[in-house]
């Protein structure tokens, strides 16, 4: 991937740093600047495989071009980052659509922050399918992607500007015709939470600053209005199921959030699959994620837009935001929040896919993203990556490692 230049810091990270509340979002290391248009007419290109950054207007859409052929899959994600300063409603967020050159709709997605009115990144996905249960979008040509606010006019909104991440890339067609249903029957019993004891892993402040996670108990300290991510690689055939937990304050008095930590999951693709709010009183509570079904490629032809979306194996992502309004009650903090994560089933054969995914291997778990999540180096931490090689092994061990995990980095700073 050709990379441009750092973008500079959007409103959002500025008022951040201006209020010393931790920073929203940190954006893909070269994401490249671009301007939505009002017209489609005028709607600059996204590069397949490249990562953007624009601004999303309080109110109107933005418009953005894909040029695509008629064979791969497509999908695009848009990540809004509101100023943590800034007001939401209940039901504004972000939404994406995709049309063709015809002004046919190929898929629409939004994502709206809940009932807690807390401002953080949020991002909804769009995508050209190649199916046959689908009669248009198939054509190679220029397709639309529009980003706009779900409710701009909505009471409690602000009309402040919003940070706006993008990433394009597209899934290979099959080179063998497969299951054209979803699977009927999976494990959809609600699981047990993993237990044992928690280990420790700090969470990123981005999609591409994600902290690698397998199977495990895990713990970090959150605070109100941070926003922390995680990514846990799920294989072709594997079930993730995730429950969160808040820790109990030693702050007195009477009072209740609703949805104070909200944690949502994201395919490889960064389209939103589920999330769970967990309202807080003060006392330890907690929360799970609905009972989801294995990664199956045939899961696309699910009628429910939850299964849909575990299409593909790769890094799940979780991100964990806890609403700015528990500091009302409950203090500054930070909290103690546990995630425990389970991953069951053995990894199964995917689709023989006739050609590379773009980014290469987003849509793929590999050896090395096993690697990673077992140590928890996050993708271009350099500083992680050279503590773990030399600290407390020997010369040709730590080499080994090195080159391990210069892997890792250099596969995923291809993908972000």
């Amino acid at each position: 991937m050709i990379l441009g230049a750092a973008a500079v810091p959007g409103p959002a990270a500025a008022a951040a740093v201006a209020s010393g509340t931790p920073g929203p979002y940190t954006f893909a290391d070269g994401a490249q600047s671009i301007e939505g248009a009002r017209s489609t007419g005028d709607a600059a290109l996204l590069k397949l495989g490249e990562t953007y950054k624009s601004s999303l207007p309080s109110s109107g859409k933005v418009n953005y071009r894909l040029d695509l052929d008629a064979a791969t899959n497509a999908y695009v994600s848009a990540t809004a980052v509101p100023s943590p300063d800034s007001t939401v409603s209940v039901i504004d967020g972000v939404k994406v659509t995709v049309q063709d050159a015809e002004g046919n709709t190929c898929s629409v997605d939004n994502t709206s922050f809940g009932v807690a009115r807390s401002p953080h990144p949020i991002a909804a996905w769009g995508m050209r399918e190649i199916s046959p249960s689908k009669a248009l979008c198939r054509k190679a040509g220029a397709y639309y992607v529009s980003v706009e606010r779900v409710d701009p006019d909505g009471e409690g909104s602000s009309p402040d500007a919003w940070d706006l991440e993008l990433v394009a890339m597209t899934e290979p067609r099959t080179a063998k015709t497969g299951p054209t249903s979803a699977p009927e029957v999976w494990n959809s019993a609600t699981p047990q939470p993993l237990q044992g004891d928690a280990e420790r892993r700090e969470g990123g402040a981005g999609f591409t600053r994600a902290t690698p996670l397998d199977q495990g108990v895990w713990q970090d300290d959150i605070r109100p209005g941070q926003t922390l991510f995680y990514e846990v690689p799920v294989d072709w055939g594997q079930q993730i199921s995730v429950t969160a937990e808040l820790g109990s304050t030693e702050t007195d008095g009477p009072g209740y959030t609703s949805d104070a930590l909200d944690l949502a999951l994201y395919n490889p693709a960064r389209g939103e699959v589920a999330d769970v709010g967990v309202g807080y009183n003060g006392g330890q509570k907690s929360g799970s994620l609905p009972p989801l079904p294995p990664v199956d490629h045939a899961n696309r032809y699910a009628a429910t837009a939850q299964v849909s979306a575990l299409r593909f194996a790769g890094s799940y992502y979780l991100v964990a935001h806890l609403s700015e309004g528990v500091a009302d009650t409950f203090g500054d903090g930070p909290f103690r929040m546990t995630l425990r994560v389970r991953v069951s089933g053995q990894p199964q054969g995917g689709p023989e896919y006739a050609g590379e995914s773009d980014p290469e291997g987003v849509f793929e778990v590999s050896d090395q993203d096993r690697e990673a999540a077992a140590e928890g180096v996050a993708a271009g931490d350099d500083t992680a990556m050279r503590a773990l090689a030399v600290g407390g092994i020997g010369t040709g061990s730590a080499l080994l490692v090195g080159l391990g995990v210069w892997t890792v980095v250099a596969r995923r700073g291809t993908a972000a």
